[in-house]
């Protein structure tokens, strides 16, 4: 038995194949190819774009697959949310789709759209909350380049954004948060119900959640006195409580913790002056809670 599984194609391709990397699956894509190999058996791969996944998966031609929740919802795809995985193509956080206007423009809010004209690739999402300010307006489907249409093609966009950098280089002006939204882990209902399945989705969401986790950590393992072990542990801003082992030499223990990558530069100079030695600094792949 194979799961069959779709990888976002597009922006969020090259995000998704490298956490499934830091989660130990290798998927290896090919310029000619839709279907990428996996180094897993029970796993068939195959790209397809995120706005058009939950649909698939919805039909049964996709067993589960990774796609935005916005496209859930603007799809209105019946799914199992499996998991919330915040990440996306820049950075590991979550997207916003905004309300945008020129900078120039005298619209300051969603009640000043009555009647205007809004480019967006999410059309009925951008229609349900318009309804909910009770305004109506022309919303327009946008194949692309939506920034660039205000003012001459449209009075407004819906648009979606991580730093609102590519918003501010078009000389636009967000004026509302339409909706904000996370990569997720979905799965058709039919085969969350099948057993096999729907454990072998619960452990690829664990690996990814782990991989996700451990993103900005880094391991620290030391060896420590132990009439020094209490100026030591005050140093350290453990995840929970750093393990304490027992070393051959009954006045030293072995101190292994997890810490913030951007911490460690100013916190091992401390721990060597609180009496630490042998300090080793290590990557992470996974944190599994």
């Amino acid at each position: 038995m194979t799961l069959k599984l779709g990888i976002p194609k597009g922006s969020l391709e090259t995000a998704t194949i490298d956490l499934f990397r830091r989660a130990g699956f290798n998927i290896t894509t090919s310029t000619r190819s839709y279907f990428p190999t996996v180094d897993d058996p029970e796993i068939e791969c195959m790209l397809i774009r995120a706005q058009e996944m939950a649909r698939y998966v919805e039909d049964g031609i996709l067993d589960a697959g990774l796609t935005g929740r916005d496209w859930v919802q603007e799809n209105e795809a019946d799914v199992v949310a499996v998991a919330d995985l915040v990440y996306a193509k820049r950075s590991f956080g979550k997207v916003r789709w905004v309300l945008a206007v020129p900078e120039s423009s005298s619209l300051a809010s969603p009640r000043d759209l009555e009647g205007k004209i809004i480019a967006t690739e999410l059309v009925r999402t951008t229609e349900r909350y318009l309804a909910s300010h009770g305004v109506r307006a022309k919303v327009e489907f946008s194949w692309g380049a939506t920034e660039a249409k205000p003012p001459v093609l449209a009075d407004a966009i819906v648009e979606v954004t991580e730093t609102g950098s590519s918003l501010r280089a078009n000389q636009l002006k967000i004026i509302d948060t339409v909706l904000e939204s996370n990569t997720q882990l979905i799965a058709n209902r039919q085969s969350w119900q099948d057993p096999w399945k729907r454990t072998k989705l619960s452990d690829i969401k664990m690996l990814l959640e782990g991989a996700i986790n451990a993103l900005g950590k880094v391991g620290l393992m030391m060896n420590v006195s132990r009439a020094g072990l209490p100026a030591v542990l005050a140093v350290l801003p453990a995840l929970k409580r750093p393990t304490i082992s027992s070393l051959s030499e009954d006045d030293w223990v072995a101190v292994n913790t997890i810490l913030d990558e951007s911490t460690v530069r100013e916190i091992i100079p401390r721990l060597k002056a609180a009496g630490a030695e042998g300090i080793v600094e290590y990557p992470l792949n996974k944190i599994v809670m």
